[in-house]
């Protein structure tokens, strides 16, 4: 079985930055440190953390008073901000760059009043703290259909935002549907798309052109792994989707000649080697000779001793014996003495020996 390995894959530079916050926030204040939500959507990248000291929470009336707490890379709302800050919390805030710049944007077009159409997923985490910058003023589509049925005050006034996980070829039918229903509508600009989710979606669709099968490594909730799932099968692979090495089926694997291994952005590089790792195990599995390793046992060679049983075996393949064997080797010829001659070389086999040149002392004069 051919196996094919997207490049790029798993963690993103917000990822990477949160998860180091965290880290450090443990090894300079010491445990517990309170995370708000999941600092990523990874159970393996969680329950690391958590067992170093790290407390998840979803509310910050959960946290003691004065206590660290840490906003995910997702973002949140001002309304949870504001209730840390009732809470005396002590915040740092390792919210994905390019999230805070969306959530500048958004603020922004609130205080020009203009609407925002906000295109994303309902129910994720970084499309309700971005819907939390401008309440009142922004509306969630999710679909070419929901553009069709959107409502807004003034079609002159009217600006559109992403949900940053979101790649280019996610949203382009959505943002064509929006211009063409709004001609004057304010798109979002290049530089608001999240470039690590559409490279490793361009990755999967030309591995997919090849390869019968992709696992995506990546958690449920994970946005951006589910898509590089969906991308896998409009590419004409199949897709399936695995936390773990331990989640793969190995019926996936009958008949399939080559399988490609990707990961979402929040997925550490730990869980795609495992995966590796089980995608050999059924090819050794099935190619393993069972008696091999008694054969092996039983034909083993004494470090000490056993000349006869080290002789049945090699005569089991060679029908000569070997004379060494059959015979006792002859004490070794005594090394020859030294050679006065640096030129000749001695008749004996031995090695030659270089004696210092010792000069005359005319010779030494010169």
């Amino acid at each position: 079985m051919k196996l094919l390995l997207a490049s790029p894959r798993g963690f993103c530079a917000g990822v990477d930055r949160a998860i180091e916050i965290v880290e450090q926030c443990l090894e300079r204040f010491g445990a517990p440190v309170y995370v708000r939500h999941e600092i990523v959507h990874n159970r393996h990248v969680v329950e690391t953390l958590r067992a170093k000291g790290a407390v998840f929470i979803e509310d910050p009336a959960d946290a003691p008073p004065g206590a660290l707490l840490v906003f995910s890379a997702h973002g949140v709302s001002p309304e949870v901000r504001a209730a840390a800050a009732t809470r005396g919390l002590r915040v740092i805030d390792a919210t994905c760059p390019l999230v805070t710049k969306v959530h500048v944007e958004a603020q922004r077009f609130a205080r020009e009043d203009v609407e925002i159409v906000l295109v994303g997923h309902a129910g994720h985490v970084e499309v309700e703290g971005t819907l939390g910058q401008a309440p009142g003023r922004m509306h969630l589509v999710e679909s070419v259909a929901d553009v069709e049925a959107l409502e807004v005050r003034d079609p002159a006034r009217l600006a559109c935002l992403t949900q940053t996980t979101l790649s280019v070829d996610d949203t382009r039918e959505i943002l064509a549907a929006l211009k063409a229903r709004f001609p004057e509508i304010r798109l979002p600009r290049k530089n608001d798309i999240c470039y690590a989710t559409q490279n490793r979606q361009n990755a999967v669709k030309q591995l997919a052109g090849e390869a019968e099968l992709v696992l995506v490594v990546g958690a449920p909730e994970s946005s951006n792994s589910n898509r590089l799932v969906e991308v896998a099968i409009r590419a004409g692979a199949r897709g399936e989707l695995v936390q773990t090495a331990a989640d793969i089926d190995p019926a996936w694997l009958d008949g399939v000649g080559c399988v490609a291994v990707t990961a979402g952005a929040s997925a550490p590089e730990l869980l795609v080697q495992q995966v590796i790792e089980r995608l050999r195990e059924p090819r050794r599995s099935r190619n393993r000779d069972p008696g091999r390793a008694a054969r092996r046992r039983r034909d083993r060679v004494p470090a000490t001793g056993g000349v006869a049983r080290c002789r049945s075996v090699i005569t089991a393949s060679k029908p000569t014996t070997p004379r060494s064997l059959t015979r006792p080797t002859p004490n070794p010829p005594p090394p020859c003495p030294p050679h006065r001659s640096r030129r000749t070389r001695p008749r004996c086999g031995s090695p030659m020996r270089a004696r210092p040149i010792v000069r005359s002392g005319r010779s030494r004069g010169r």
